[in-house]
């Protein structure tokens, strides 16, 4: 037997916009802390993996950011223009680019934590509330991306 939805089939019902309509207001809590750092979202979120990481390939970057090289790539070079990135080609393998975390990148650490810390204060969550929701958030993403949707839904 397939599975039938209880829900109404209306805009507010939709689970896929609860969650666009929570990331978009996420993303704009973020928008004055990231400006007065000269950074877009995206791009934060490109620095967070790398100050966990310091420098990996690029193709690599784009898996844990779920990111195609077509929207990392116009990305990158404006870190790197900004000279909070380097892109260099692997000595080893011509065809990889190491991205590589600057001096100037890592100095803006401390200054992004803290718009993290002002934007985790402005949700209204605890700790434990932000921590079980961002783990509920990672099983749901990983769920659809192991199962793709194929075809349309069966009839029961």
């Amino acid at each position: 037997m397939a599975y039938r939805s209880q829900s109404a089939f209306t805009l507010d019902e939709q689970l896929c916009f609860a969650l666009h309509s929570a990331s978009r207001a996420m993303t704009g809590a973020y928008r004055d802390g990231l400006d007065r750092l000269g950074l877009t979202y995206t791009q934060y979120v490109v620095l967070l993996v790398l100050w966990e990481h310091h420098s990996l390939p690029m193709n690599q970057l784009g898996e844990r950011l779920h990111l195609d090289s077509a929207t990392l790539s116009p990305l990158l070079k404006r870190l790197a223009r900004q000279q909070l990135v380097t892109r260099r080609r692997s000595p080893h393998d011509e065809r990889i680019v190491e991205i590589t975390c600057t001096a100037a990148g890592h100095e803006l650490r401390d200054r992004a934590r803290a718009v993290q810390v002002e934007v985790e204060r402005h949700t209204g969550l605890s700790g434990r509330e932000l921590a079980a929701m961002r783990a509920d958030l990672h099983r749901l993403a990983a769920r659809l991306r192991s199962r793709p949707l194929v075809g349309h839904a069966q009839e029961a």
